[in-house]
């Protein structure tokens, strides 16, 4: 991710950790990262791992990845399509067809962005 995004990376937050309560003391390290590299969302499918009240004070929000999916086909639907393209294309040993691409992302629990997907899956 970050080779694909410049500021994707963040670093220097364990100092935070510690100072966090989260229903899952395991996850602090993710909140602490959103803290420290100013994010505005945590995309998680362990959304009641974080809750509002915790998040809410530092202006973050915890987001489905299938509903973040969504919203990025929404906004950048060629980017999208030519990164699954491209992904797709690295499977060679086999190869794997659009529709099992987006079988497995249904798998995976993206139900709503397989839906959306279906209709462009011929360009990628």
């Amino acid at each position: 991710m970050d080779q694909a995004v410049d500021d994707a990376l963040i670093t220097d937050y364990e100092p935070l950790i510690e100072t966090l309560s989260l229903p899952d003391p395991d996850d602090r390290h993710v909140l602490a990262a959103a803290i420290h590299g100013e994010t505005e969302w945590v995309v998680t499918q362990n959304v009641r791992d974080f809750p509002l009240e915790v998040l809410a004070p530092w202006g973050i929000r915890t987001v489905h990845p299938d509903a973040f999916l969504q919203e990025v086909l929404l906004s950048h639907p060629g980017q999208v399509v030519e990164a699954l393209r491209r992904s797709r294309h690295r499977y060679r040993s086999p190869p794997i067809t659009a529709q099992e691409m987006l079988t497995s992302l249904a798998w995976q629990g993206l139900p709503e962005t397989v839906q959306a997907l279906a209709a462009l899956a011929d360009q990628f």
